[in-house]
């Protein structure tokens, strides 16, 4: 039986399938949380670059559904490295809600925040502002202070290689509570899974159904599984996700595969080894900004 929750180390309950809600256009976001809440999601993930968690929060409130009972994530953007507390204020203005259930540093990547954009602050050169001065162990330090003030009650990650954590690591009084990060058969990424959950991290699984009209949808080995169980293909990469022990954040605005979605099946070991080989055949990452920095992610120049 697939479970239903995972355990942060925070000793926290954390619903196994979550909502989505990356670009997810105003006018929509707000009713796709809301569909979610009332048919027995319990998990938003939200961030502030996302630019509609006020919408976000509108849902939650239309839901019906008590705060106590949902699990919410925001996200600190790349230009607030230097201030989580201010940070959380904020996302915690937009969403209508006093407290963070989790709340994650987005990628590793300080921008300068005084730069010629709030959000992807340029060079006159054209590339990435980085904030040179600054360091991911200092934002740390914030997004600790964070979880001291009670605004969070778990602090973690996002797009952050092994690299990227042991250097984390070296100085954290707190252990990430979770690693957000993109995850599928075709970019499984076996490796810091594993160490992830070695170290008490838990792998959270974003895009997990790829991108729009993904080529995941049409694998003929995922279709084949698929059909063996008279699911959809979505419902094969999202119960992929849950059996391995990775939260799992589909998106969608539209009613039917917001329902569909949280539907989680039981692979057969068989299964679960083609959908663990499928990337010895195709790799693929959907997601890869151009940062100008190497996060020293294996398959990132794919």
């Amino acid at each position: 039986m697939a479970p239903s929750s995972f355990k942060l180390n925070t000793g926290a309950p954390i619903p196994a399938v979550g909502l989505g809600t990356w670009q997810s256009k105003p006018g929509e976001v707000a009713e796709a949380v809301k569909i979610a809440l009332q048919n027995g999601y319990k998990h938003i993930d939200a961030a502030w670059i996302y630019g509609n968690q006020a919408e976000v929060g509108e849902g939650i409130r239309q839901s019906g559904v008590n705060r106590k009972d949902i699990f919410v994530t925001s996200k600190l953007w790349c230009t607030q490295h230097r201030d989580p507390l201010a940070a959380v204020d904020e996302c915690l203005k937009e969403l209508g809600i006093d407290y963070l259930d989790l709340y994650l540093i987005h990628w590793p990547v300080p921008l300068a925040a005084n730069g010629n954009d709030p959000k992807f602050p340029k060079r006159p050169d054209g590339s990435r502002d980085i904030d040179e001065e600054w360091t991911i162990a200092k934002t740390w330090e914030g997004m600790e202070k964070v979880l001291a003030s009670g605004k969070a009650r778990a602090i973690g990650v996002s797009n952050f290689s092994q690299a990227f954590l042991e250097d984390l690591l070296k100085t954290a009084k707190t252990v990430p509570a979770a690693n957000q990060i993109e995850l599928h058969p075709y970019l499984p990424q076996h490796d810091l899974v594993k160490y992830l959950q070695d170290k008490g991290i838990l792998p959270q699984a974003y895009s997990p159904l790829g991108s729009t009209d993904s080529p995941l949808l049409k694998d003929p080995k995922i279709v084949k599984i698929a059909e063996a169980h008279s699911v959809g293909s979505g419902n094969v990469l999202i119960s992929y996700q849950v059996a391995r022990g990775v939260v799992v954040l589909p998106k969608s605005v539209t009613e039917k595969r917001i329902i569909d979605n949280f539907k989680v099946i039981d692979l057969t070991a068989d299964e679960l080894s083609v959908l663990n080989d499928l990337h010895k055949e195709t790799t693929k990452r959907f997601v890869k900004p151009e940062w100008g920095i190497d996060l020293k992610f294996d398959n990132w120049e794919t």
